[in-house]
C-alpha cells in the first residue's frame, strides 16, 4: 500500500463524521520534540474526545490510506511522535481523553483514559489511598497512553517494574477501526495471546491505546533516602547487593550519580543546593518505602555503618524530613536539564547486565578517550541496569565542533552495548532515532515476527509509519 498525504479533501471527508472542532491547524508544539533533531509536519490534528470517534478516525484513514501519528504528551527523546518525512500524516491527540472511569481501591486498580496525564493519575490514586509507582521527569506532561506505548520506565523500576508490569488490561483500536474491548481487572487470565503486551511498548504502530486498567499499590507508610559517595561504579554496585541483602524490596531506586552530572548542575543550575561541598566522583541516591514500624532513617544509618566498614562508601546524607528527600531528588531529576544546556554530542540509553557496568564503563571512557577529548556524564537507573551515558564537549567548545564524530561515538558505544550483551533502547523505544539500530543489533528471527505482526495488524501500515520499522516505511503516492 503507498500512503497518500493527508490533505484538503481528505481533511472535509474527515470532518463530515466528526463532531465540530475535532479538526484543528497543527499547532508548533505538535511539531516539534524536545531534543529539536526534527520538525514534524502534518495535515491536521484530530482531537478526539471517545474511544468511538478514535475508531471513527482509523477506519476513515485505513481506507483512504493516509498515515496517523499518535501523540501523547510529546516528551519522547526518540522522534516517536514527529514524522519528519514521507506522505504528511494525521497527528492523533487524545488529550481531549483524560478521564478517570473507575477506582477500585479494594482491588488496587484504577482505570483511566489515554490522555490523563500521569501527574493526574499519581493524585488519583492517592486519592484513593493508593500508589500508582511509575514516576520520571516529565510526569507532569507525559500522559498514560504514551507512556504504556513506549513501555517507560522511571526511578521505580527496581521494586515495581516498567510500565507493563503496571498494567492489567487495555482498550485498543486497532488500525481499522476495530475496538479491542480489552479493559480487564484480572491478575490472571491464561486466554490465549496477551494482546496487551503485544501493544505495550509497540509505540502506536500495532493500535492506537485509548485506555487502561493500571495497578496501583499500598502506598508506603514511610520514605526516605541518602545520597552516599562510593568511590567506583563497582562500589555502587557491591553496595546495591549489599542493602538488597539489607532491605529486600524496601528499596524503591538506586541512582548512580557521577561528579560530572555534579559539575553540570554547578554550572548550569547554580541554584540547586549541592549535597557535598567537594563534589565526589561518584555518588548514589538511595530511596527506601517502609511499613509504619520501621525508620527509615534507622534503616539508612545502618546501612552506611556497614558499608562504611566494608569500605563500600565514604561519606554520605541521610535525609532527615520529607523535604530534604525532595530536595535529593530534585537534584537527580535536575541532572537530564543540565545536560541538555551543555549540549550533548552523543547521548545513549542503554542498559546493561548488573555485573557488566563497571567493565563497560572503563572501557568506553578508554576508548573514547582516544577519538577525542570529551566530558562523559553517565547516571542513571542502576538498579535495573539502565544507564545514560552521553558525551559533552569540553569547556569553551559545543557540539557542533564534534558533529564529525557523532556517528563514530554512537556507533562505538552501541557496539560495546551489544558487546556486553546489552540493550541500545532501554527505555524510550526505538521511535525514528533508533531504526537503524534495531536493524543493526536486533535478532533477524525477531524482526521477521515483529514485520509479520505489523503486517497482520496494520496491513496498509497508517499506524505511525516510519517509526519502528522504517525498512517497512511507505513511500509518496
Amino acid at each position: 500500500m503507498i500512503l497518500r498525504d493527508c490533505d484538503s479533501e481528505f481533511l472535509d471527508r474527515l470532518a463530515a463524521i466528526l463532531p465540530q472542532g475535532a479538526l484543528l491547524p497543527p499547532a508548533p508544539r505538535y511539531l516539534e520534540e524536545p531534543r529539536g533533531r526534527w520538525q514534524g509536519r502534518a495535515g491536521a490534528v484530530a482531537l478526539p474526545r471517545s474511544v468511538d470517534e478514535v475508531a471513527a478516525i482509523l477506519r476513515t484513514c485505513n481506507s483512504a490510506g493516509v498515515g496517523v501519528v499518535p501523540y501523547g504528551g510529546g516528551t519522547g527523546l526518540v522522534g516517536g511522535q514527529i514524522s519528519a518525512e514521507g506522505p504528511v500524516p494525521l497527528i492523533l491527540s487524545l488529550e481531549r481523553m483524560q478521564a478517570i472511569r473507575a477506582s477500585y481501591p479494594s482491588e488496587n486498580v484504577l482505570v483511566v483514559e489515554a490522555g490523563a496525564v500521569l501527574a493526574d493519575v499519581q493524585r488519583a490514586a492517592a486519592g484513593a489511598g493508593r500508589l500508582f509507582p511509575l514516576s520520571l521527569a516529565s510526569e507532569g506532561s507525559a500522559r498514560i497512553g504514551g507512556l504504556l506505548a513506549t513501555n517507560a520506565g522511571g526511578v521505580n523500576v527496581l521494586r515495581y517494574g516498567n510500565a507493563r508490569d503496571l498494567v492489567l488490561g487495555l482498550e485498543v483500536v486497532l488500525a481499522d477501526g476495530r475496538i479491542w474491548n480489552g479493559l480487564k481487572r484480572l491478575r490472571k487470565d491464561n486466554t490465549g495471546y496477551d494482546l496487551r503486551h503485544l501493544m505495550i511498548g509497540s509505540e502506536g504502530t500495532l493500535g492506537v491505546i485509548t485506555a487502561a486498567s493500571l495497578r496501583l499499590v499500598p502506598r508506603p507508610a514511610r520514605e526516605g533516602a541518602a545520597l552516599m559517595v562510593i568511590e567506583s561504579p563497582e562500589a555502587a554496585l557491591r553496595l546495591l547487593a549489599l542493602a538488597q541483602a539489607r532491605l529486600g524490596d524496601a528499596i524503591q531506586a538506586f541512582e548512580l550519580i557521577s561528579g560530572a552530572g555534579l559539575a553540570f548542575l554547578a554550572e548550569t543550575m547554580p541554584q540547586i543546593r549541592q549535597p557535598f561541598s567537594q563534589a565526589p566522583d561518584w555518588m548514589v541516591l538511595i530511596d527506601l518505602g517502609l511499613p509504619k514500624a520501621m525508620a527509615p532513617e534507622d534503616a539508612l544509618e545502618a546501612l552506611f555503618a556497614e558499608a562504611f566498614e566494608a569500605g563500600l562508601v565514604q561519606d554520605g546524607v541521610i535525609a532527615a524530613s520529607l523535604a530534604q528527600r525532595t530536595e535529593f531528588w530534585a537534584l537527580r531529576e535536575s541532572i537530564p536539564e543540565a545536560n541538555r544546556r551543555i549540549g550533548a554530542i552523543s547521548s545513549h540509553d542503554i542498559s546493561l547486565p548488573l555485573s557488566e557496568i563497571a567493565a563497560f564503563i572503563t572501557r568506553a571512557g578508554q576508548a573514547l578517550a582516544q577519538i577525542s577529548d570529551y566530558r562523559i556524564n553517565c547516571f542513571g537507573h542502576l538498579g535495573d541496569g539502565n544507564l545514560h551515558y552521553n558525551i559533552f564537549p569540553l569547556p569553551g567548545r559545543s557540539r557542533a565542533d564534534h558533529a564529525q564524530e557523532r556517528d563514530a561515538i554512537k556507533t562505538y558505544v552501541h557496539d560495546l552495548v551489544q558487546e556486553f550483551g546489552g540493550s541500545v533502547s532501554a527505555e524510550h523505544g526505538i521511535g525514528r532515532l533508533k531504526t537503524g539500530d534495531l536493524i543493526r543489533y536486533g535478532d533477524p528471527v525477531k524482526l521477521a515476527a515483529m514485520r509479520a505482526i505489523k503486517q497482520a495488524l496494520d496491513p496498509r501500515g497508517i499506524l505511525n509509519p516510519g517509526a519502528v520499522l522504517a525498512d517497512g516505511e511507505m513511500q509518496r503516492e
